[in-house]
């Protein structure tokens, strides 16, 4: 009866249109043009370093497409037993008709050759969204995306702060804002008008949301405006020989500032938290980031009682850290648990966070899942292992356990895929 179940409720999931509510899609190219755009995703260059492959092997300047899914094929054999892999063989098998079981030194030309074809096709982008249901994606914006050029009805707008927080320090990132702004960057206030200004910008583009990623040793406090000026000043003066007290009073700054303006233009603030940047220092491109398990919720506290009126979408990067933040949605009217991110992508971990929050939370504050995908193509495989993980969730734990019907377990499905979606980034269509 189990699997049986748990095959008509995926079924039954699977046909809900979604809206994916974190990718690092480029609207202006938002499909791959060869394989290597698929293979060249991080997961698989990482895990074909750790397997063997030399980095130079990767990331060879002027690498010929072809060349670097040949070298990265090499590989696949040890990589057949991860969930990367099975995402790589469903949607080639999906999306490009690959009729084999696994993809092989003997086979890659041929699926390599029909995926030029297809992606080759002008509407091939509106293809993949139509094969995997998707309405519309999320984007993350640099803070001076022009946000022109794309159809922000299905691109949406992101305003992504990280350089602001964490690299004002730069003078590339001030001579940014100035830019994008019009904004003279001279002190606090100019600081703070500036933001102001990005805000305009992006909601005026049909931006739905601001996000941050944050490392584990991030502590948002209500800063102090005369220190902040300091700091600033002196970051102004200085730029990269700027004390690490100064910088951090400066990011505690802008955070805080981001903060009030979501609250201003009712934009959910997506925190994304636990990720210590450039661990192995050898790593391929976007391999060098690892989770910190001393992170914790608490040091959000008084960021979370301070505004109460702002939705904060959050997503850890371990699961070790789920059953605090199932905790903190549990008791804080404004906290949101937001997919599964990074390192907790995989069906193990999944399947017991998602149990946990179905079990703790209430239904209406969780969004089920996010892509983080850079290319179009990776939403069907992703989207589909999630679904099934959810199918098996809520047939075991509540059909089964619970004695609730297959409709009303499909209801709360729909709800955590969809529904949620909507009423946290478009709660004026509720």
């Amino acid at each position: 009866m189990s699997d049986a179940l748990r095959t008509r409720l995926f079924e039954a999931l699977d046909q809900v249109a979604l809206i994916d509510p974190h990718s690092h899609i480029n609207p202006l190219s938002p499909a791959s043009t060869t394989l290597a755009d698929i293979l060249g995703y991080h997961y698989y260059t990482e895990l074909a370093h750790s397997d063997g492959l030399a980095k130079p092997r990767i990331e060879q300047p002027g690498l010929d497409p072809r060349e670097k899914v040949g070298r990265l094929v090499q590989r696949l054999a040890n990589l057949q037993n991860t969930i990367q892999y099975s995402w790589f063989v469903e949607l080639a098998q999906r999306l490009f008709g690959f009729e084999e079981e696994d993809v092989t030194p003997e086979n890659w030309e041929s699926l390599y050759d029909r995926a030029a074809e297809q992606m080759a096709q002008a509407d091939w982008a509106d293809q993949v969204l139509a094969a995997s249901k998707l309405e519309a994606v999320f984007l993350t914006n640099d803070f001076d995306d022009p946000l022109v050029g794309f159809d922000t009805q299905v691109y949406i707008p992101c305003l992504r702060t990280d350089d602001l927080v964490f690299h004002l320090a730069s003078p590339t990132v001030c001579q940014r804002l100035q830019q994008a702004t019009g904004q003279e960057i001279d002190g606090v206030v100019a600081l703070r008008a500036a933001i102001g200004k990005l805000f305009d910008h992006f909601t005026q583009h049909g931006a739905r949301a601001c996000a941050i990623s944050l490392p584990p040793d991030f502590a948002p406090q209500r800063p102090d405006t005369s220190e902040a000026s300091g700091a600033f000043e002196r970051l102004l003066r200085q730029a990269d020989q700027t004390s690490t007290a100064d910088r951090r009073t400066v990011a505690q700054y802008v955070f805080w500032s981001l903060a009030e303006f979501c609250a201003e233009y009712r934009l959910p603030f997506d925190l994304m938290i636990g990720v210590n940047r450039g661990v192995y220092a050898e790593g391929v491109f976007q391999g060098q980031d690892l989770y910190d398990s001393r992170v914790s919720l608490i040091q959000y506290r008084e960021l979370l009682n301070a505004f109460p009126q702002v939705v904060f979408p959050i997503s850890v990067l371990a699961s070790v850290t789920n059953q605090e933040l199932v905790s903190y949605a549990w008791i804080f009217p404004n906290v949101v648990t937001h997919g599964h991110w990074w390192y907790s992508n995989t069906p193990a971990f999944i399947e017991q966070d998602a149990a946990a929050r179905l079990e703790a939370v209430p239904q209406s504050k969780q969004i089920g899942y996010y892509s983080d995908m850079y290319k179009l193509e990776f939403a069907l495989p992703k989207f589909a292992m999630y679904k099934r993980i959810l199918a098996k969730v809520l047939a075991e734990r509540f059909v089964i356990d619970r004695g609730w019907s297959e409709e009303r377990a499909c209801a709360l499905g729909r709800r955590i895929l969809r529904g949620n979606v909507e009423s946290i980034f478009f709660p004026e269509k509720q």
